[in-house]
């Protein structure tokens, strides 16, 4: 097979999570133009690390949730909740900047197991449950802060989300140690990709051709380093960046490679069909909420180390900003369908708009209206997608 006719069929074997690559680059490619380079500056790269990464963090529970079948409406209010816990240890109570963290993490696995509960083994629709979260847990934070704010946290609780490691291993004009973890980085996943594509050789499954497959690699070193660069000749590491990054391999592996992880598959894909295999639904489904509590807490910790402030108002529509990035990144409405990979490039295309149309000067009600329609296009992408996979059987 020629490395044409491969490519083509490497795009269209799953035309869902290619569209969506192909529509990250357009939509990069046109914002950079139109903001004459400033999009892809040293800087604005940073800031955008910066002001979305607890909606990526958001992102990933978000889409554990979704492809098991089910929807989290509560996330903001369990956001402004941990943030609000994390501000009265610390700031009101004086305690260390640790105790604040942990009692937020630990609200927000609190928070999870009481949605798992009424989700899971009572029946209550996830929808119906986490919509009365939304509620119930902004109304807490609004006792919790006496409906006023609190602020400033302690330098070290504010460096979770503002800190960089910059200057560790040298560098001229650029930070040395930001370069070195990145390229650290691109050799495990081209090491990853080369074992996966044995595998798949040995078992006789479809890989793309030899050549395609080393250029694949290239450029997407070539991107990751360029993006590294831009990090590294600004303000270096963001401290933020290594935790998203983390939980994004860490969730990739569970949901990949984990027992768990084949289980929400197996309940969002056919639920009926998972209960005759001996998949214990309840026990999946409770965990699942609890991990979206986990994850939630950590976005708050991040949302209000970066605000260095906790306000009874925060995190208001961050649950509508996660699950319009996993829906444009592929996941499916019915559930069964869905990679931590396709919602972090959800997040980013979200993202790369927002901050694209700020540095354009476009007013806050057009840049609802354009998320608005993309996300309305992401799904009846979705819709055609799964019609034109049925006409083909």
């Amino acid at each position: 097979m020629t490395g044409i006719a491969n490519l083509k069929e490497l795009l269209t074997r799953n035309l869902r999570q290619s569209g969506i690559y192909i529509a990250f680059v357009a939509i990069v490619v046109l914002f950079t133009a139109l903001t004459g380079g400033t999009l892809l500056g040293p800087t604005n790269v940073t800031n955008l690390v910066l002001q979305y990464s607890y909606i990526l963090i958001l992102a990933i529970g978000m889409v554990i949730i979704i492809i098991g079948g089910h929807i989290d409406l509560s996330v903001g209010s369990v956001v402004a909740l941990t943030g609000a816990v994390a501000a009265v240890v610390v700031i009101r109570e004086g305690l260390p900047w640790w105790v604040g963290v942990l009692a937020a993490v630990g609200t927000g696995l609190l928070v999870g197991a009481w949605q798992g509960f009424w989700v899971a083994y009572v029946g209550i629709p996830a929808f119906i449950v986490t919509l009365a979260g939304m509620l119930l847990f902004r109304g807490l934070t609004l006792q919790v802060l006496n409906n006023i704010s609190l602020s400033p946290f302690p330098s070290e609780y504010s460096q979770i989300a503002s800190g960089f490691l910059n200057g560790l291993l040298g560098g001229y004009g650029y930070d040395t140690f930001t370069l070195v973890i990145f390229a650290i980085g691109i050799l495990g996943f081209a090491y990853n990709s080369w074992r996966n594509r044995r595998a798949r050789i040995a078992y006789n499954q479809p890989v793309e051709a030899g050549p395609l497959f080393v250029l694949k690699l290239v450029v997407i070193a070539a991107v990751v380093m360029w993006f590294a660069w831009q990090l590294a000749t600004s303000r270096g590491l963001p401290l933020v960046l290594i935790i998203l990054g983390v939980l994004v391999m860490a969730y990739t592996l569970v949901t990949k490679h984990s027992v768990f992880g084949r289980h929400v598959y197996a309940i969002g894909g056919n639920l009926a069909a998972a209960q005759l295999s001996g998949v214990r639904v309840k026990r999946v489904n409770f965990w699942m909420f609890v991990n979206m509590g986990f994850l939630s807490a950590i976005a708050g910790i991040v949302f209000s180390a970066r605000s260095s402030a906790a306000q009874p108002a925060a995190g208001n529509a961050l649950e509508l900003d996660a699950i319009a990035a996993c829906f444009i990144g592929g996941a499916a409405v019915t559930g069964g369908i869905g990679t931590v990979t396709g919602a972090m490039v959800g997040g980013l295309i979200m993202a790369v708009m927002s901050n694209g149309m700020s540095l354009m000067g476009i007013d806050q009600s057009v840049q609802q209206i354009v998320k608005g329609i993309v996300l309305l296009l992401a799904v009846a992408f979705d819709v055609w997608n799964k019609k034109r996979a049925a006409a083909a059987r």
